[in-house]
């Protein structure tokens, strides 16, 4: 049986948020239990860039599409964890060369952020010219294992790089126990209609 990684942060109250922010944090309420309804029933509050997530164009492209314009058939397919655990602050370009990106590639970054326990300001992030890199390789898509995919970069240079391109941004894929390599992914939003993103569940399979 092939190893199958789970790579989704659970969902809960006290779980890391983005910039540690009060509004990001789900909440969770029971509105019916079984003493009174003889069911049990859970209403959830949740920001759709909760943990591990897919965002769309939209989030940062005026007019752009929406979750649940993307087909899902791009979200499962064959990907590449990378291994770049050796980078202290931003993943620059001739960090990603060395791993030579071919068109259609999907590539996970796995750096230090996956070995977090609380939220680090001083994250791990994609920069610009990374993210160009990536769009002139005419890569598929790019997971991160940080709750952004850029920190404090004016403008936003790296989301709209990279969603101009047609690029998949996939953000918070928890890879501290996946090794480097070849996995098949299966990653599925849902279908949140005019929605700028949304959580996922992501699984990988040893290719």
């Amino acid at each position: 049986m092939r190893i199958l990684y789970d790579v989704t942060m659970p969902i809960h109250e006290g779980m890391m948020v983005y910039k540690n922010k009060a509004e990001k944090r789900p909440a969770f309420a029971t509105t019916a239990d079984f003493p009174t309804h003889g069911v049990h029933e859970t209403k959830v509050h949740l920001d759709v860039h909760t943990g591990t997530h897919i965002d769309a164009p939209l989030h940062m492209l005026p007019g752009g599409a929406t979750i649940d314009q993307l087909d899902v058939r791009r979200l499962v397919r064959p990907v590449r964890v990378l291994d770049l655990t050796d980078v202290q602050d931003a993943i620059h370009a001739d960090d990603l060369v060395r791993f030579d990106p071919q068109p259609d590639d999907f590539l996970l970054l796995k750096t230090r952020n996956s070995f977090a326990e609380a939220f680090d300001f001083e994250f791990v992030y994609v920069a610009e010219d990374a993210a160009r890199l990536l769009a002139e390789r005419r890569v598929a898509g790019v997971g991160v294992d940080g709750l952004g995919i850029e920190r404090g970069q004016p403008g936003h240079p790296t989301h709209k790089t990279l969603f101009q391109a047609g690029v998949v941004i996939v953000e918070g894929v928890w890879l501290r126990e996946v090794p480097a390599g070849s996995y098949w992914m299966i990653a599925l939003p849902l279908p949140l209609v005019g929605a700028d993103a949304s959580p996922a569940r992501i699984l990988l399979a040893e290719a």
